[in-house]
């Protein structure tokens, strides 16, 4: 395991570095951009007749458990972090929005891709059935906000727009677990669960986290408010993190809308209330620097996955068309929380375009794929999926910033109104 650890940290901190250095992308997408150009050469120089490199990383990759190590580690620590940061009164404002797009916007997602996936797996001959494709629907419709940020903020974008993505990933990632964990017990159980029955596990899952966080949450703010030792303080919220995950697993309630709640907590009652501006200082410091390091790993995860997932052709086209389908669904779940807000409120110009495109997938929806059943459904909906969200990083992510720049350089960006 530390032959393991180390390998890949090293290699993650030279990709890194090729990528600052030489490339300059955003650090998360560069960062798998990289590993994607060092998978590929690796199978290059296999190609070529030298498979032994790529036969040892292989090796090394395939140790991992992309699923395990993202769903119960990582993406409880990159979820605190990022509510860490997210300013309480900011989410009340634009809590309609979120709400709207966090619950019932995956949920339209989850059916639309779903019912579009269905149909675009026929065309291809490949028979999938429709809890399958409702599957894939949930663990694809989680955005994931981690690679465009840096660039929202390079480019400008404004406070509604930034606090609207950040808000809605927090909340969604965590309501997509949700579902597809009903989901997946459904086709687990081969067994129909009633509506009620499926509400209940629902709300269990859901309101769970979001009590089970607001009491961890404020009992360790009630610890940080007794102290001023600035150590013993990042130590706490650390131990939130990592108990407070293993805590809702064994409650069966959603950690990482607990995760959420507590980040909100801690960022928000904590930094105000408790903190000294040592404290304030050394937790964000903490906690930006851990946000990164995770997500470099990440981002170096997915790109270096391609050297285990079997592709075809027919994987590539197919997974193009659900990209857009994708996209088509985003645009049905934004546009009518938008244009329903601006009932009540003045909504920047291109804010449905910017929303729309800015919905960007990501390791959330590759760990939920390598958490379905084995068998020949998982691995197409796995190498489907895995291409989505390259396609999704890449595409998106790298244009997001210029549509930002032209939609509010346009001469329309002073209108309140959407158009």
């Amino acid at each position: 395991m530390l032959e393991l650890a180390a390998g890949f940290i090293c290699l993650t901190a030279l990709l890194t570095y090729v990528n600052y250095r030489f490339i300059g992308l955003p650090p998360t997408i560069g960062v798998m951009v990289t590993a994607l150009m060092f998978s590929l050469l690796l199978q290059g120089l296999s190609f070529l007749g030298y498979p032994g490199l790529e036969d040892r990383v292989q090796q090394l990759i395939g140790q991992i458990d992309f699923g395990d190590l993202l769903m119960n580690w990582m993406l409880s620590f990159l979820l605190f972090a990022g509510a860490l940061h997210v300013n309480l009164a900011d989410l009340r404002s634009y809590r309609w929005p979120i709400g709207l797009l966090a619950t019932f916007g995956v949920l339209i997602a989850t059916t639309v891709i779903g019912a579009l996936a269905y149909w675009i797996f026929a065309l291809f001959g490949w028979h999938v059935s429709p809890l399958y494709c409702l599957l894939f629907g949930a663990l694809i419709s989680p955005t994931d906000p981690i690679a465009v940020l840096g660039v929202l903020r390079t480019a400008n974008a404004s406070k509604p727009l930034k606090t609207t993505i950040v808000g809605e990933s927090l909340f969604n990632d965590g309501t997509a677990v949700v579902v597809f964990t009903v989901l997946l017990g459904i086709a687990q159980l081969g067994e129909t669960p009633t509506v009620g029955e499926t509400a209940l596990l629902f709300v269990h899952e859901a309101v769970g986290g979001v009590l089970f966080g607001g009491l961890i949450g404020y009992a360790v703010y009630l610890m940080i408010k007794s102290i001023e030792q600035y150590q013993i303080e990042v130590m706490l919220t650390l131990a939130l993190v990592i108990g407070g995950s293993a805590m809702a697993s064994e409650l069966h309630v959603s950690g990482p809308i607990a995760m959420v709640v507590a980040g909100l907590i801690i960022g928000n009652l904590g930094r105000n209330l408790a903190m000294n501006d040592m404290t304030r200082r050394y937790m964000d410091g903490f906690w930006e620097l851990l946000d990164d390091m995770l997500n470099a790993l990440l981002f170096a995860l997915i790109g270096m996955e391609l050297l285990l997932l079997p592709f075809s052709w027919q994987h590539l086209i197919a997974a193009s068309l659900l990209a857009v389908a994708i996209l088509l669904s985003r645009f049905v779940t934004v546009a009518p929380a938008i244009l329903l807000l601006r009932r009540w409120r003045k909504v920047p110009h291109g804010t449905i375009r910017i929303l729309t495109w800015g919905g960007l997938r990501g390791g959330v929806s590759v760990a939920l794929a390598l958490a379905l059943p084995t068998g020949p459904e998982r691995d197409l909906l796995l190498s489907i999926t895995y291409i989505v969200v390259l396609l999704s990083i890449l595409l998106q992510g790298l244009t997001i910033g210029k549509l930002v720049h032209a939609v509010t350089r346009s001469p329309q960006a002073k209108e309140p109104a959407e158009h």
